[in-house]
């Protein structure tokens, strides 16, 4: 803040000095009044101790105050111009809103995280899945003992006329209890109308046994044991026909099925590899 200060009257200076000029020019002119000026002098720097602070406050009642050891000190109570952060970002589209219940939402929001629990344990279980499939499979045997590997069948478990399905090498092993009938059916066929001619006497070391590898031989199909035109194999895939002897009889297959080398360890044991 600024003090204005008047300027002394200089009436008396002028006064002589005119009279002083006037006896030199030897005239004399009138007397006038120089106008006052109004200097602007600053006030000295306004310290801000606490002492200086202290009597800006106001001096009135409060509606809260604590007196302290330094002094008095205040509670403010006007909060319109107080900047606080802004947190949307952050927060969820459906919880931006302070008037909404968060309950109307929970139900949304809960579902995501539900598929999202669910996506992340189908993928964790199928990455569990290979790690096990992995730690079993090198637990088992190695593929070359696999490939020289034999299975012992008992012959005594497979009725007269019935066929049953084993698994050799990782392949289907066909075995049939033929029947008097199929064996005279089959030992009868002329063997120079066959498309891949064997008797049936090479394809069977005991008549009543039929040990046969169940793929069929144009292009890898599994015939059916039974059925066909010639109550043999039938392979539904493109229509070949075998007989009871597993000899090829109609359809694309060039080849007959192949018999595996098998042995008899007794009259109710087979030993096929």
């Amino acid at each position: 803040m600024y003090k204005l200060v008047k300027t002394p009257n200089l009436n008396n200076y002028l006064q002589a000095s005119k009279q002083v000029f006037g006896a030199v020019s030897g005239e004399v002119t009138e007397s006038f009044s120089v106008p006052e000026k109004k200097v602007k002098v600053p006030d000295a720097p306004l310290k801000l101790t606490e002492y200086s602070l202290a009597t800006t406050a106001p001096k009135g009642q409060l509606l809260a105050q604590a007196a302290g050891i330094n002094g008095v000190a205040q509670v403010r109570l006007a909060h319109t111009d107080v900047q606080y952060p802004d947190f949307d970002f952050y927060r969820r589209k459906e919880l931006r809103d302070p008037s909404v219940n968060s309950r109307s939402t929970d139900e949304y929001r809960k579902g995501v995280s539900y598929a999202i629990m669910a996506a992340g344990g189908l993928g964790a279980a199928y990455a569990a899945k290979n790690s096990v499939t992995k730690l079993i499979a090198t637990m088992g045997a190695a593929a070359d003992v696999l490939a020289l590997a034999k299975i012992e069948v008992n012959l005594g478990e497979i009725p007269e006329g019935k066929n049953m399905t084993f698994k050799w090498r990782g392949k289907p092993l066909f075995i049939r209890h033929r029947s008097q009938e199929e064996i005279q059916k089959e030992r009868a066929v002329d063997i120079s109308t066959l498309r891949d001619p064997q008797a049936d006497e090479d394809r069977a070391t005991k008549p009543e046994w039929l040990v046969l590898i169940g793929v069929c031989t144009h292009l890898g199909c599994v015939p059916i044991p039974g059925v066909g035109d010639y109550g043999g194999y039938f392979c539904p895939c493109h229509g070949s026909h075998y007989d009871a002897s597993g000899r090829i009889r109609k359809g694309p297959a060039p080849l007959n099925l192949e018999v595996p080398p098998y042995e008899y360890t007794s009259d109710t044991t087979l030993m096929v590899g």
